[in-house]
């Protein structure tokens, strides 16, 4: 029998560190404090939501998950059902790595190889359930957990916070665990990586907006278009968006494996490179973040399918020495 779990689903999820880190405050000129969720037992953060999402749907009587990514969503998803002892399916793009679909067949998953519609049709059969990867009230739920940790294990409130956005989730997690604390006040950078940046650009347009291609190498920030919280999240709390280049993100993964002994993948690399690459300085010039900023936490949301090869091969793919 599964273990009980509280109402962040903390039966799957771990409570992770919170590290000052002396190489990405001395880059920033103020004290980083890393949020390691690349620890957690799936490689990232997106156990917390989906973990709860998935604890929730088995007390409604799901019988089998069906989840339309084979990336961190999608080991999430595997992990959760395999803890909860219900059948699960992933769905991944023709375009996923060998090592990727073994890795969640490990779990005990059926890997189909198809799209998101196909993901939807089988969630149609009684009893199964479609684990969205971002955008559901309990995933935002479930993530807001790392927020209140961060207020247990850092003691005080942080100038700022800094996160990789995608398609919204995290950003929804983190807004509703800053209410929980009554944090509101905290400003939060944003960042994505060009021919990703479908936040950015939902708001300079002021709306949604659906990007025609995703373009960039970080694949887990590949959503076209940003969940509708994400834009709700930015008039309810001071967002400030930014976006890096493709090989700025990975030249921070590069450099983060030399500074912290930690191997994240180009999505984890964005929020670094805004460190790395005197952005916070200059958000501070700008007025845009407190120029006496005493403090930033980092969340290093992490990544389940990166290895040295795949560095290599990313780094080759953008002609980086």
């Amino acid at each position: 029998m599964a273990a009980p779990l509280d109402r962040d689903g903390r039966g799957f999820h771990i409570p992770t560190p919170v590290l000052e880190s002396a190489a990405l405050s001395k880059a920033a000129g103020t004290r980083v404090y890393m949020k390691l969720e690349n620890v957690q037992p799936t490689g990232s953060f997106k156990i917390r939501g989906i973990g709860y999402f998935c604890q929730e749907a088995a007390k409604k009587g799901c019988k089998h998950f069906v989840c339309s990514t084979g990336g961190n969503a999608g080991f999430a998803t595997a992990y959760a059902a395999k803890k909860l002892g219900i059948p699960a399916t992933i769905i991944v793009p023709t375009s996923t790595p060998q090592a990727t679909v073994q890795k969640l067949e490990e779990q005990g998953t059926e890997v189909w190889d198809d799209a998101y519609a196909k993901a939807l049709e089988l969630a149609e059969t009684e009893g199964w359930v479609s684990v969205h990867p971002f955008d559901h009230p309990l995933i935002w739920q479930g993530h807001a957990s790392m927020v209140r940790e961060l207020k247990d294990l850092l003691g005080h409130k942080p100038g700022a916070i800094v996160l990789a956005i995608g398609g919204g989730g995290l950003l929804a997690g983190v807004v509703a665990g800053l209410q929980d604390v009554g944090w509101q006040d905290v400003p939060i950078v944003a960042v994505e990586t060009k021919g990703a940046d479908s936040f950015n650009a939902a708001l300079r347009a002021g709306r949604l907006v659906t990007l025609p291609e995703i373009t960039s190498v970080a694949k887990c920030l590949g959503a076209k278009t940003v969940s509708a919280r994400a834009l709700e999240c930015a008039r309810e709390c001071q967002v400030i968006s930014q976006v890096v280049e493709d090989v700025e993100a990975v030249q921070a993964v590069e450099r983060f494996l030399d500074d912290e002994r930690m191997l994240v993948q180009p999505a984890c690399g964005a929020p670094l490179a805004l460190l790395y690459t005197g952005r916070v300085q200059q958000l501070q010039r700008e007025g845009r973040l407190n120029p006496d900023l005493d403090s930033i936490v980092v969340i290093v949301c992490g990544g389940s399918s990166i290895q040295l090869a795949g560095l290599q091969a990313l780094k080759t793919q953008l002609g980086m020495k």
